[in-house]
């Protein structure tokens, strides 16, 4: 036992001494994390070990980077902290972020985000994907309006490897939970714990009684199917490989072991089940692991009576290699999108059907708006007329996707002139073991000439190809389909709906994102919903998804719209003249290259009874700089009431500006006006 305590002893303290870069526990000092002196200070508790920040200082966040840091390979960065409030509901709640700054990068990439007050400690773990970029962590404590609010910090550990992976040899358990039940659970096994629950001689990490492992047995089983379960911190990047563990399983009446993958959507996948009855010693399982979103690992054990047997588990850990030496490259799913703009990508039609889809584009004006991508490029367009056909059908085919994997499909699409709504768009899968194709998603009502956005998810166990259909059996029923931006993601679209905003994108969907105002007020942006509150001004509804009016009584003081769905940035003010800006955080190292586009068109609208959104060019300055800076977007309301401006989709990429054609805007009615080129 002395050589076991001395071994045990060694490893930690050399664990200590070899913490790797990044790392803290803030016992004496802050390890090189620096806090921003502009904003609120963190205060070091070295009695309690832990860094904190409250209200007690005037002002909205603080915010603590790491020192620089750099790493080849995997890491996986855990969090310990804690947010305590005191009330219990607040419309802006205190919240900890955690951002990822890489070099060379403009934005700081949000990786994780809680708001979730606790009275206890809480743990975070984040993969960070290998990167040859020199890289710092930056913690970030917003306030809220919670005036006795405060966020504090126990500790930062940064580890080569996978979040997935442990030995459980220390007190926070990697992040792994037992989901807890009244008669079975997992507990940590080992460390000399001379109790009953204490129940193999040695773990497998350090074959020492001192070490530990996970456990559950039958002891306390009352009801037949009594399950525990073991679960591991979500995936936060995409990984694939193999998933290995070392087990013992001692059975006396049977026992089910499983270890599964649950998405976010709560969807269970089978991966492994235990073949054996008994294992004397430590065995070792190994599975092929493939997670493209977020995934956890459930350890299951369900038994049957109370003399069922235990299983015991340690050393989880991860290979980008597959166990089984299965090669090929993890499917990409940008393979499957497309915006028209060169060619159909790998879509491809079925010209036995007619002429069915033709790839178009029209002369822009104020009466019609162009592409969804650009406003100025191509798209799809089903039965152009071009026909002495009674009716039509178009299917589009998309290119063969693998099986037994969760998509989620996003596009846009246009009406024009339909009389009935069946049959003018819907998305089939098509499965070449199956004749009949399974309709997955069709149109119920539309607005009509609107770029709308449609999502469906879907998951099928064998091979697939998406299939978007276009039917109308009566010419004089028959109107236009436009179809534009396809693409597709893994994972389910409610899930990727939790995703984190990309670094410089902003579409008001939920919120302002990296965009704050000075002040609020009369003549303030808003973030709203469908169209503007003033009749004859505004859009119809925002860009990003399309959806058309959502009808609100006049709103005569500016004030600040929240809703769930479909948001925009727009500008209304009370009196000529009147200014406002809404600006972004600061950038590192943003180039911008020549050309100054952004600017407003004065358009008579008498002829029409509605509003006219105005999609802007994309923008840029004249020169390079290194500098940090920020981008202001500046509003000055006209004479008139009916004088509003409204910004949406606003995305800062490397690089130059895509050249643009200059757009002519005229009031009255052109030549061109339905006039398509193919």
């Amino acid at each position: 036992v002395t050589k076991a305590c001395f071994v045990l002893a060694a490893l930690r303290l050399a664990g200590a001494a070899l913490l790797s870069p990044g790392s803290c526990a803030f016992e004496d000092s802050a390890c090189g994390y620096e806090w921003d002196y502009a904003h609120l200070p963190w205060a070091l508790h070295g009695e309690g070990h832990y860094i904190s920040v409250d209200t007690s200082y005037e002002g909205e966040k603080a915010v603590l980077s790491s020192p620089e840091l750099y790493s080849e390979e995997w890491s996986c960065v855990r969090l310990i902290y804690q947010i305590a409030t005191t009330a219990e509901t607040s419309p802006d709640p205190a919240r900890l972020n955690l951002y990822l700054r890489q070099e060379g990068e403009s934005f700081d990439r949000l990786l994780w985000s809680a708001k979730e007050p606790s009275d206890s400690w809480l743990i975070a773990s984040l993969d960070l994907m290998n990167s040859t970029k020199k890289y710092k962590i930056v913690l970030e404590g917003e306030m809220g309006q919670d005036k006795s609010a405060s966020i504090a910090v126990f500790e930062i550990k940064i580890t080569p490897g996978y979040c997935i992976e442990c030995d459980f040899e220390e007190n926070h358990l990697c992040g792994f939970v037992n989901r807890w039940n009244p008669n079975v659970n997992w507990f940590v096994g080992g460390g000399n714990i001379r109790n009953s629950q204490s129940i193999l001689p040695k773990d497998h990490t350090l074959r020492s009684e001192l070490g530990h492992y996970m456990y559950v047995d039958s002891v306390y089983v009352k009801h037949f199917q009594e399950v525990a379960q073991l679960i591991s911190p979500k995936t936060t990047a995409p990984m694939s490989g193999c998933l290995s563990f070392y087990y013992q399983l001692k059975q006396e009446s049977s026992i089910v072991f499983t270890v599964y993958l649950r998405d976010t959507s709560g969807f269970y996948e089978e991966i492994w089940k235990v073949d054996s009855a008994l294992s004397a010693d430590w065995a070792l399982a190994e599975v092929d692991f493939n997670a493209p979103y977020p995934m956890e690992v459930i350890f299951e054990v369900a038994f049957n009576s109370a003399k069922g047997g235990y299983v015991a588990l340690d050393d989880i850990s991860f290979s980008p290699v597959y166990c089984s030496n299965q090669t090929g490259t993890p499917f990409n799913p940008e393979v499957a999108g497309c915006n028209f703009e060169e060619d159909l990508c790998n879509f491809y039609q079925d010209h036995k059907d007619g002429p069915g889809w033709s790839r178009v584009k029209v002369k822009r004006n104020v009466y019609r708006a162009g592409d969804h991508t650009t406003g100025f490029g191509y798209y799809l367009l089903a039965n152009t007329k071009f026909t002495s056909q009674p009716g039509y059908v178009g299917r589009l085919y998309g290119p063969t996707l693998p099986g037994n994997l969760q998509f989620c499909l996003r596009f846009y699409y246009a009406l024009y002139g339909f009389f009935k709504m069946s049959g003018t768009l819907a998305v089939h899968i098509f499965e070449e073991n199956h004749v009949v194709q399974e309709k997955i998603w069709s149109v119920l009502d539309s607005p009509k000439g609107v770029w709308t956005q449609a999502e469906v998810s879907f998951k099928k166990p064998m091979p697939c190809k998406i299939v978007f259909v276009s039917w109308c059996k009566s010419f004089w029923d028959c109107g236009l389909v436009a179809l534009d931006d396809v693409s597709l993601s893994l994972g389910s679209c409610q899930a990727a709906d939790l995703l984190l905003p990309n670094p410089g994108e902003c579409t008001f969907e939920k919120d302002e994102c990296i965009f704050i105002q000075k002040k609020r007020g009369r003549g303030s942006w808003h973030r709203r919903r469908g169209p503007t509150p003033t009749s004859y001004t505004g859009p119809k509804g925002d860009h990003t998804t399309g959806v058309e009016k959502i009808y609100q009584s006049f709103i005569t003081h500016s004030n600040f719209l929240i809703n769930h769905e479909n948001k925009f940035a727009s500008f209304g003010c009370t009196h000529p003249n009147s200014l406002t800006r809404t600006i972004s955080p600061l950038m590192e190292q943003l180039s911008f290259f020549p050309r100054s586009r952004l600017s407003g068109h004065t358009r008579s609208l008498n002829r029409l009874h509605g509003s006219i959104f105005l999609v802007l060019p994309p923008v840029g300055l004249m020169k390079s700089c290194v500098l940090p800076l920020q981008i202001i977007f500046e509003a000055i309301r006209g004479v008139s009431v009916r004088s509003d401006t409204a910004i949406d989709d606003i995305l800062f990429q490397a690089g130059p500006c895509l050249e643009v054609e200059e757009i002519q805007f005229s009031s009255g009615y052109p030549d061109s006006l339905n006039e398509i080129e193919y």
